[in-house]
Formats: structure tokens, sequence, C-alpha cells
């Protein structure tokens, strides 16, 4: 072991997760004083494993309970000095809006790298987090509209009701879809370094997408 490094008792580490497979929520690892932790604190069961014991919860607890034991757990087995991963599922005290709440703080954070660029480089990341064809913020919030007019127009649709209405939502989707695409158009340029002696070192580029017209009038 190098000068330095932390020790790190591999069997003291403790893991509560759900299996994917049967559903159980099963704590794997630790020592016969973590098990016993376990055992108080959660409600945990000891069962015969392929490589040893493990814990579980009994069968039929409900999932809040789940969660509640498996957090209480967790705790106290950090209480008492061992390493544990929670599984987030099982987080009682995660926050019902963590999810928004990161994508939000993700938004004000590009924001504010926009905010600061400066080279065309920064800049060509920028608009790749934008509008990168796969992951980009634009393709995902088209994907969240397409899903909002399917479902909506199907709904008019069955209940006898004009789609009208879904049919503006897809005309302003198939916009956006077009404005990406000159976003990306825009972030190629950006990325392309220039040629020497050429400051329009978008003549070898094609040209951008032309806008389709709206079907609207």
């Amino acid at each position: 072991m190098k000068q330095g490094e932390p020790e790190f008792m591999v069997l003291e580490y403790v893991t509560i997760t759900k299996d994917p497979r049967t559903g159980l929520v099963v704590a794997i690892g630790g020592t016969e004083r973590a098990a016993d932790i376990l055992q108080r604190t959660g409600g945990f069961l000891t069962a015969p494993g392929p490589r040893g014991d493990y814990h579980r919860f009994p069968d039929g607890l409900p999932a809040e309970q789940q969660r509640l034991k498996a957090t209480a757990a967790s705790h106290a087995l950090l209480s008492g000095g061992h390493s544990v991963h929670l599984d987030p599922a099982l987080n009682a005290l995660a926050t019902p809006n963590g999810d928004r709440d990161a994508a939000l703080r993700y938004l004000a954070q590009l924001a504010e790298r926009a905010g600061q660029a400066t080279d065309d480089r920064e800049v060509a990341e920028i608009l790749t987090e934008v509008a990168a064809p796969a992951e980009g913020l634009l393709p995902l919030l088209r994907e969240v509209l397409v899903h909002t007019w399917s479902s909506w127009s199907n709904r008019l649709n069955d209940a006898g009701h004009a789609t009208s209405p879904t049919d503006q939502l897809m005309d302003l989707t198939g916009r956006l879809s077009q404005d990406t695409r000159q976003i990306e158009y825009l972030r190629n340029l950006a990325a392309r370094p220039p040629s020497a002696g050429n400051s329009a070192a978008a003549g070898a580029l094609p040209a951008p997408p032309a806008s389709a017209p709206s079907r609207r009038r």
C-alpha cells in the first residue's frame, strides 16, 4: 500500500439494495457487528447465499416500510463506523423533486458556462449540449412534446373531439426540429477551426437546412 492511501476493509462495506429479479431488499457484506445492526434496527433476516450468508427483508413488507427500514439501517450502520451504499430508490430521505432540482441546476450551470465562454470551442461545447442529435436538450424536449401530442391526440380522438389543438402542438414540434438542426449547423461552424488565411471558415460547410413552412396559415 502506498503511503498516504486510506485503508479500506472490503468486508466491512455493506450494500443495501433491491434485487431487480426477485424484488427483495437485501444487504450484502459487513461484519458480525454490522449483521447485528441490520437485524436490530432494520428487521433484516439472515439468509444463506452461494457465497455466504446475507440479509434480507421478510416477504410481503410494503414498499414504504422497505424504504423507512432500509434508511434507518443505513444510518445506524454509518453511526457505527461502517461504510454503506444505500440504493437511492430505498432512501426515504431523498428529495421528492430531486431529479427536477438536478435538471434546474444543470441548466443554470450551462447558462453560466455560456455567459463565460471566451472562444469558439467553448461556444461549440455549449451548443452541443443544446442540440446534440441523441441527448441534446432540444431533441429530448422534442421527445417530450411528441409523447404529449400522441397521448393527447388519441384521447381527443377517442372522445370524438376535434384535434386542432394537438395539430398546433405538432406543428410547433416540427418547427422545434428545424430550429434544432439550425443550431446544430451553427455548432459545427463554431467547432470548425479557422483555415489559415481564410476568415470565411464556413465556406466549406454545407448550407444550413431550410426551415420547412408551417402547415398552419
